[in-house]
C-alpha cells in the first residue's frame, strides 16, 4: 500500500466504525423489556401498549411495544402462535406493524451490512499496519539483513548547497573537486586521474561536517545515500556485515553515487581492543566495510564521505590510501568565517540597523557553526519575547552571554554576605586581568548568577590565535587566582566560589608541565595521558615515566600555581583602593559594562548613563585603547 494512501485508509475505516457504533448507540432500542405473551397481548388488547412492532424471522417473531413506566417491553413467540391469535382478534392485526428485520430506525436495515464492511476494513488495516511494522515473520526476516540507508532528496525544501556553507572554503574547495569528478568523469579520466574512495571528515561537534555532506548532496546530482555508524550495530552477529554488502551493493547499481557514513566510529574503532575476540559483530561489520571500499573487486564510481569527532581512536587500516585517501580538517571559524556564518544565518530575519556583524564575529572567538546558529535564533527569541518586530544588537549581545554562560538567574535569593563576596571575587578577576598585559581587554562584569556561576567577568580577545605562548598561559592563571586572592584580603575567608577557577588552573599548570614542554626544570619532555576508549588497552597499558619524574611534575606544577597565586596578591594588594570601588559598583548596578569598568579603574568613579549606541562607541573606544596599550607593553611581564 503506498504510504501516501495509510492516512485516508485510516480516515475511511475509522469513519465507518463511528457510523457503525452510532447506528448501535442511537438507533437500536434501548431498556428492553422481557414479558410473558399472555401478558404482551392483554395490555395490547387493554391499550396500554401502543406503537406495536413485529420483527419476524423464519421460525419467530418479536413483537415490541411502547409502555407508559415500563419503557420498551418485547416477547418472543413462535409464527403460528401468532398466527392464531391473530385470528382471534383481527384488530390485533391492524395493530401490529410489521418491520424487516434489524429494528427500527433510520439505519436499522444496513447496519448489519454496515457492521460486516467495517469489521473486513478494519481486520484489513490491522494485517496490513502488522505485516509492515512487526520484526519478525518470514518477510522481516528476508530484509533483516537490509541496508536502512536514506536516498537524499537533492531538491528537498530542505536542499543545501555549497552557498549554505560558510567559514569552510578550504574544505569546500576539496569537496568541489569531487562532486566535479563525478559529473564530468572524463575529464579526470584522460589525464589518468582516478576518483577519491573515501573523504573523512574530522572535526569537534557542531563544525559543519554533516551539513557539508548535505551540501555535497544538493550539488551532486546523483543518488545520496546516508547512513549513520549505529544503523550497522545489531545484537545478532552478522546482520551489520549484511547491511554493509547492501549498502555498498546499491549504490553500485545506481553510481555514480555518494555514500555518507555519519558517526562512523560507531563501527570504525580499531580492532583487538575488547574482550569480544574477532568475531564481535562490530568487528565483523568493520571487516566488510574495509573489503567493500578497496577489497578484491573494484569500486571506482562509489565514493563514501565519512564524519566523526574521534579519528584517532579509528582503525588504521580504515585510513589508509585507496579507502580514506583524504583527511579534511574542520576546525572552528576563524573571525572572517564566524562574520559569513553570521551573514548566511541572519539572511531571513528582521536585523536592526545597529547590529554591527563585524563586532559580534569578533566577539564570539572559539564559537562553531552551530553555535553561532543558536547565538542567531537565540537572540531572533529574545526579540519575539518583548513584542519586537526586528532584532536589535542588544538582543544578540544578551543572546551571546547566555549561549556562553547560560541564562541570567535574577530570581534567585541572595543574602548581603553572599553578594559581597561575589562582587570583591569578580572585581578580583577583573583587577588582575586589566593589570596583566597578556590578558584581552574585559567586556563586563557582573555578580547576576548565569548557568552554575555566580558572577562572571567576560573578556573580548584581540586577536584569533592558532597557539598560545607561555606568558599568556601564566597571566590566566594569576587571573583565576584573583578571586580567590580578593576573598581572602578582604573578607579574610575563602568560599566554594573558586572551585572552577581552581580547576582550570590546575589543568593549565599540570599541561604546562607534562604536555608543553614550558617547564625549565622538566625540559621538553611530553608525558601526555591522554583519554583512553578501550578498556582492554587500558589494562596492558604502563606510565610513561618514573615515580621520581611523577614527583618532579608535580612539584613542578604546584610551584606554576604557587607564583600564580602570589602574583594576583601582590596586584591586588597594589591597587586595593581600585578592587573597593569596582567591588562596590557592582553592589550597587549588578552589571558593569568596559568603558565603565575602565573609568572606575582609571578615574575611581563611575561614568554617566549612555544610550544603547553611546555605550557601543564607548565600549569599542575602551578596546581600541587596549590594543595599544598591550602594544606598548611588549606582552611581557616587567620583574
Amino acid at each position: 500500500m503506498d504510504n501516501n494512501r495509510q492516512p485516508w485508509m485510516r480516515i475511511l475505516v475509522m469513519g465507518l466504525s463511528l457510523l457503525v457504533m452510532m447506528s448501535f448507540f442511537f438507533f437500536s432500542d434501548r431498556e428492553i423489556t422481557r414479558v410473558p405473551f399472555e401478558t404482551f397481548i392483554s395490555d395490547i388488547n387493554e391499550g396500554k401498549i401502543t406503537d406495536i412492532r413485529g420483527m419476524p424471522d423464519t421460525s419467530y417473531t418479536v413483537l415490541k411495544g411502547e409502555r407508559e413506566g415500563r419503557g420498551t417491553v418485547e416477547t418472543v413467540v413462535y409464527n403460528t402462535i401468532l398466527t392464531e391469535e391473530l385470528k382471534k382478534d383481527s384488530g390485533l392485526s391492524e395493530k401490529i406493524v410489521m418491520v424487516p428485520e434489524g429494528g427500527g430506525g433510520i439505519l436499522g436495515g444496513i447496519t448489519p451490512f454496515l457492521s460486516t464492511i467495517a469489521t473486513l476494513l478494519m481486520f484489513f488495516f490491522l494485517i496490513n499496519i502488522m505485516a509492515r511494522n512487526s520484526q519478525g515473520g518470514p518477510k522481516s526476516a528476508m530484509n533483516f539483513g537490509k541496508s536502512r540507508a536514506r536516498l537524499a532528496d537533492p531538491e528537498g525544501k530542505s536542499r543545501k548547497t555549497f552557498s549554505d556553507v560558510a567559514g569552510a572554503e578550504e574544505e569546500k574547495t576539496e569537496l568541489m573537486e569531487v562532486v566535479d569528478f563525478l559529473k564530468n568523469p572524463d575529464k579526470y579520466r584522460e589525464i589518468g586521474a582516478k576518483i577519491p574512495k573515501g573523504i573523512l571528515l574530522v572535526g569537534h561537534p557542531g563544525t559543519g561536517k554533516t551539513l557539508l555532506a548535505r551540501a555535497v548532496a544538493g550539488e551532486a546530482g546523483v543518488p545520496f545515500y546516508i547512513i549513520s555508524g549505529s544503523d550497522f550495530v545489531e545484537m545478532f552477529v552478522g546482520v551489520g556485515a549484511s547491511r554493509v554488502r547492501d549498502l555498498f551493493e546499491t549504490a553500485k547499481k545506481n553510481a555514480p553515487s555518494i555514500i555518507f557514513l555519519d558517526e562512523i566510529d560507531a563501527v570504525g574503532r580499531q580492532r583487538g581492543t575488547g574482550f569480544g575476540g574477532g568475531h564481535d559483530e562490530r568487528e565483523q561489520t568493520l571487516n566488510q566495510m574495509l573489503v567493500e571500499m578497496d577489497g578484491f573487486e573494484e569500486n571506482d564510481q562509489v565514493v563514501v564521505i565519512a564524519a566523526t569527532n574521534r579519528a584517532d581512536v579509528l582503525d588504521p587500516a580504515l585510513l589508509r590510501p585507496g579507502r580514506f585517501d583524504r583527511q579534511i580538517y574542520i576546525d572552528s571559524p576563524d573571525v572572517r568565517g564566524r562574520e559569513d556564518i553570521l551573514k548566511i544565518h541572519m539572511r531571513n530575519k528582521p536585523i536592526s540597523d545597529d547590529v554591527s556583524v563585524n563586532v559580534l564575529a569578533k566577539s564570539t572567538p572559539g564559537f562553531t557553526g552551530a553555535e553561532l546558529q543558536n547565538l542567531t535564533n537565540e537572540a531572533a527569541i529574545l526579540a519575539a519575547r518583548d513584542n519586537r518586530k526586528v532584532i536589535n544588537m542588544s538582543d544578540f549581545e544578551e543572546a551571546r552571554s547566555k549561549v556562553q554562560l547560560g541564562p541570567e538567574k535574577r530570581s534567585r535569593i541572595q543574602t548581603e554576605h553572599t553578594r559581597r563576596l561575589t562582587a570583591f571575587h569578580e572585581a578580583g578577576h577583573a583587577i588582575v586581568s586589566r593589570v596583566l598585559p597578556n590578558i584581552d581587554p574585559v567586556t563586563e562584569v557582573s555578580i547576576i548568577p548565569r548557568g552554575a556561576a555566580g558572577g562572571y567577568t567576560m573578556h573580548l580577545p584581540t586577536e584569533d590565535t592558532v597557539y598560545t605562548s607561555r606568558s599568556y598561559l601564566t597571566d590566566t592563571l594569576s587571573v583565576l587566582f584573583g578571586g580567590r586572592c580578593a576573598e581572602m584580603l578582604i573578607l579574610n575567608d575563602i568560599s566554594t566560589g573558586a572551585k572552577s577557577d581552581i580547576d582550570r588552573a590546575s589543568k593549565i599548570a599540570r599541561s604546562m608541565v607534562a604536555e608543553y614542554g614550558m617547564s625549565d626544570v622538566i625540559g621538553n619532555l611530553s608525558f601526555s595521558d591522554q583519554d583512553e576508549v578501550f578498556l582492554g588497552r587500558d589494562m596492558g597499558r604502563t606510565k610513561q615515566y618514573s615515580n621520581a619524574m611523577g614527583d618532579l611534575i608535580d612539584a613542578e606544577v604546584k610551584k606554576l600555581v604557587d607564583e600564580a597565586y602570589k602574583r594576583a596578591e601582590t596586584i591586588l594588594r597594589d591597587n586595593m583602593d581600585k578592587l573597593k570601588v569596582v567591588a562596590e559598583a557592582l553592589l550597587e548596578k549588578e552589571t558593569l559594562d568596559a568603558y565603565e569598568f575602565e573609568g572606575l579603574f582609571t578615574e575611581g568613579v563611575l561614568p554617566p548613563e549612555l544610550t544603547d549606541r553611546e555605550k557601543r562607541e564607548a565600549n569599542q573606544k575602551v578596546f581600541e585603547e587596549s590594543l595599544e596599550r598591550k602594544k606598548m607593553m611588549g606582552g611581557e611581564i616587567k620583574e
